[in-house]
């Protein structure tokens, strides 16, 4: 449903943000693009929503299709009608209204009210911990129960793919397995599709299908999760496993990325 292909972002037309990048996601799937801080991954997502604008940035080189529809041209507006949506990173809630009406706010103008309950009733089904604070305003709720109202949020524009960036910030290790699996279930039972930028990567790769890796605006492997992590340098520079190697025995050791060599 979605495909990248060679795609450049150059930010106030001299810093190039991504170079080449290609990826594609397969409708109904979930995949994972990993990477450190600054590797490019939001700018990836970014590229794909038509966000970049806003931040001196564009597509200077490759495409970015939908459904086989070159989307690059388009407002951000606009692909949120044709079903791409872009949850930020920070979750960006409207922190003075409550749950309900930051539901109400992403809901379609002219959409039916009936629509609009079975949505709502959907996200809560989805989250119930919000029932309970759907009259609070949003700006007190805990930083999971924010992430939640966001997903929820964007969960009201009827998506066919959901983008995802960074949802573990700042959250328990408890709180991420939750939240990790709700959106597991979001997948399986609406078949919206799931594209998950992620640091946490121990995380991601156990709920994705497939995962690309980003190391400095450059994607540097791929494969099915399951793949990704028995890979030797993805579970030493990614999953926090350094094998057998005691370094405090080992003289001048420098571990390279086998990719970059």
């Amino acid at each position: 449903m979605l495909n990248l292909s060679n795609v450049e972002v150059v930010y106030d037309k001299v810093f190039l943000a991504i170079r080449g990048v290609s990826l594609s996601v397969d409708e109904g799937s979930m995949v994972a693009l990993l990477g450190s801080n600054g590797a490019g991954k939001s700018t990836t997502l970014k590229a794909i929503s038509g966000l970049l604008a806003p931040e001196r940035g564009e597509v200077t080189r490759g495409s970015v299709e939908f459904f086989g529809e070159n989307i690059v041209p388009y407002g951000a507006p606009r692909r949120v009608s044709m079903g791409l949506v872009h949850v930020m990173e920070g979750r960006r809630i409207f922190g003075h209204l409550t749950p309900d009406d930051n539901l109400l706010a992403a809901y379609k103008s002219g959409g039916s009210r009936a629509r609009l309950n079975q949505l709502r009733d959907m996200v809560y089904d989805f989250f119930p911990r919000l029932t309970e604070f759907s009259r609070t305003k949003a700006g007190y709720l805990s930083g999971g129960e924010q992430q939640m109202l966001a997903i929820g949020r964007a969960l009201m524009t009827e998506p066919r793919l959901l983008m995802l960036d960074e949802p573990s910030l700042g959250l328990s290790p408890r709180l991420v397995q939750e939240i990790f699996a709700i959106i597991r279930h979001i997948n399986k039972e609406t078949k919206t599709s799931v594209l998950l930028v992620e640091q946490n990567a121990a995380a991601a790769l156990e709920i994705v299908d497939h995962a690309y890796l980003i190391e400095n605006g450059q994607i540097v492997m791929n494969g099915p999760a399951s793949v990704l992590k028995e890979n030797p340098d993805v579970q030493e520079f990614y999953l926090g496993d350094r094998g057998s190697v005691d370094y405090h025995n080992v003289k001048h050791y420098r571990r390279r990325k086998r990719w970059l060599a």
